[in-house]
């Protein structure tokens, strides 16, 4: 038996390393029908019962790689090396190969960016994208980690009478239901308990809830409703008892921001785009005439410099809008004023697996979450002014708060405990001022699209959620402006992003069955990467063990694996620790000590895999632990650790 399975699994990985080289040597034809034409002769020499499901299966299937309505790319499909996008980004800036320059630089790889160079690439064109350290490395990766209109902006609405914040609820609802269309694996419809204390808010709190619904009209999730007290408790026992008159449970959404935003990056690059991490805008490049017609950059892992030619350049770099603003017109008035909301992590038995709970009026006003993610709880956000920095830290002081309010709602027989916070993050929200409107002091409620006179396009604001539309508006402001000659209309309603295509909520059990993996981590693996779960399984090395034959943790605790490590840096452009830990993986946003644990292992895979040097494992190592401390892991336990 155990001979047969080595031959399979020995044959699957032969096949996924001949997809993999023929696919990256034919990688940027700019016809859509030659790359699906070279796509259909790479899969006609294997054999469909060597594939290893049914979604590869489905991929043989030649009039599945015809042009479809929304551009599909097979579930073979493997993405060129990041030295090959850097090398196609350093011809653009050659003399003499202007004329093969892109139509768009983006400028940051978080949530708007990367949609941005998604919006334009289905669009026809030639997009380039750049980010000075990972994607999602700011603010994209720290959020609350829901998908969601806003309740707090529908009660302003009504109680302020205010018909931009109802345009904004409205607009976000739909933008919700476009999100969990398109990316169906990573995000989903989480409940949400909203606990009441007093009989008076009983219709306040139905009446909004239902407003809430009635606003998503057809696109709406599960209707809202009213839970008795003891209802209430028993679908959330952790709840303080004394007082309660009932509950009201909405629907909102819920992703893995992190997950997403790569999603995003890789969705572009099979369109056309080229994205590259950790490379630096250090300058922008004008014409003759003072307009923006590209940049100087620099990779940050090699020191290299050159210059990147394009018709336009857009700037979404969220908090750090200023300092490209500041390159373009050096007298520029900032319109960034930052703000820190940090999050804590708690254990998963401190609410229940499937429903969420928040609590809209906390005792300095502020709204708190408390969510189930990943396995664990989420609970914040704080909101108050904070320096600009790389690497914010979550103060000792806002952890305390928010702990102080979860004891308010939950049972006094549970102790929150500060020993038992596993994580803490702050992250930076972008508020911003319109150098355009008549009051440039006042902060926008949503997004804001600057145009300055040397063109160059500023997107700065909104939210998780709406990054869908502001991409779009971007892009229909660069055409509008630069003259650009886009060869459809924009098209990311329908488009789904990669993994999305072969996914299906029982996907997990084919992998479970095929692999021999633990349930665990099949559930994961098909809820983090969708149908590409089955190249990382295939990755997955013997444990040893007859059950789960396959797919070494990293750590005992979480369902991450060794396969994970070896996809992120081979599939998915992670260059250093950090981004396997914080950004491919979510470990170090769930738990910093088991991360802190993990570190020499994932060192030891990288470190094969990259051919580091010792000297680099070390500063590795070191680069890890840092950021681990921006995390909440305290000072002392990095004491001793090498």
């Amino acid at each position: 038996m155990w001979k047969t399975f080595t031959k399979k699994r020995v044959a699957y990985a032969s096949i996924a390393f001949v997809v993999g080289g023929v696919s990256t040597y034919y990688f940027y034809p700019r016809d859509s029908r030659r790359i699906r034409r070279q796509q259909t002769q790479r899969l006609s020499i294997i054999k469909p019962q060597l594939l290893v499901s049914k979604t590869y299966a489905d991929a043989y299937n030649e009039a599945k790689l015809e042009p479809s309505s929304d551009n599909e790319f097979h579930t073979l499909w493997v993405p060129p090396s990041r030295k090959e996008m850097l090398n196609i980004l350093k011809n653009s800036g050659k003399e003499g190969l202007q004329e093969k320059g892109f139509d768009l630089l983006i400028i940051g790889g978080g949530a708007t960016g990367t949609g941005t160079a998604l919006d334009a690439a289905t669009r026809g064109l030639k997009v380039a994208l750049v980010e000075r350290d990972d994607f999602s490395s700011g603010t994209s990766s720290r959020s609350t980690k829901l998908v969601h209109g806003g309740v707090r902006y529908l009660e302003k609405a009504f109680k302020e009478l205010d018909y931009g914040q109802y345009k904004l609820v409205k607009e976000a609802l739909h933008e919700r239901a476009t999100f969990l269309h398109i990316a169906p694996y990573i995000s989903y419809q989480l409940p949400i308990l909203l606990p009441i204390y007093k009989w008076w808010q009983v219709p306040y709190f139905w009446v909004g809830s239902k407003a809430y619904d009635f606003l998503a009209g057809s696109e709406a999730m599960d209707s809202s409703y009213f839970l008795s007290s003891n209802k209430a408790i028993e679908a959330f026992p952790w709840l303080k008892k004394e007082k309660l008159v009932g509950a009201m449970v909405y629907y909102d959404g819920q992703h893995n921001d992190a997950r997403m935003n790569v999603a995003l990056a890789l969705s572009a690059v099979s369109h056309g785009a080229v994205v590259v991490n950790h490379v630096e805008v250090i300058r922008l490049l004008k014409d003759d005439d003072g307009k923006v017609n590209g940049a100087r950059v620099r990779d940050n892992l090699n020191g290299n410099e050159w210059d990147i030619k394009a018709k336009g350049v857009v700037n979404a770099t969220g908090a750090f809008t200023d300092s490209i603003r500041s390159m373009d017109n050096p007298r520029c008035d900032n319109i960034v004023a930052p703000s820190a909301g940090v999050h804590v992590v708690l254990p998963n038995y401190y609410s229940p697996r499937k429903m969420g709970m928040i609590d809209p009026s906390t005792s300095d006003g502020r709204v708190i979450f408390f969510l189930p993610w990943e396995g664990s709880t989420i609970a914040g956000t704080t909101d108050s002014p904070t320096e600009l920095t790389y690497s914010p830290m979550p103060k000792e002081e806002e952890i305390q708060w928010i702990l102080k309010e979860i004891r308010t709602y939950l049972s006094p027989d549970i102790e929150v405990r500060r020993s038992d916070v596993r994580a803490a993050w702050s992250g930076i929200r972008p508020l911003v001022r319109d150098p355009g409107a008549k009051n440039t002091s006042e902060l926008v409620r949503s997004h804001m699209i600057n145009v300055s006179p040397s063109n160059l396009i500023t997107i700065a604001g909104g939210k998780w959620t709406t990054y869908r539309n502001m991409a779009e508006e971007t892009v229909d402001t660069a055409i509008k402006v630069l003259g650009l000659k886009p060869l459809n209309e924009c098209r990311t309603e329908k488009i789904k992003l990669i993994g999305s295509h072969g996914y299906s909520p029982t996907m997990f059990i084919k992998l479970i069955q095929q692999f021999k993996l633990d349930t665990e981590v099949a559930q994961h693996l098909a809820n983090s990467y969708g149908d590409r779960g089955w190249a990382v399984a295939a990755l997955a090395r013997p444990t040893g063990m007859s059950w789960p034959a396959f797919g070494r943790r990293l750590n005992p605790i979480y369902p991450y694996i060794e396969a994970e490590v070896l996809y992120a840096v081979r599939r998915e452009f992670a260059c250093t620790l950090v981004d396997v830990i914080a950004r491919r993986t979510r470990l170090a946003f769930l738990d910093v000590h088991a991360t802190l644990e993990s570190l020499p292992h994932i060192i030891e895979i990288m470190s094969k895999e990259l051919g580091w040097s010792s000297e680099q494992e070390k500063r590795e190592y070191t680069r890890a632990v840092e950021f681990l401390c921006t995390m909440g892991l305290p000072p002392q336990k990095t004491k001793g650790k090498s």
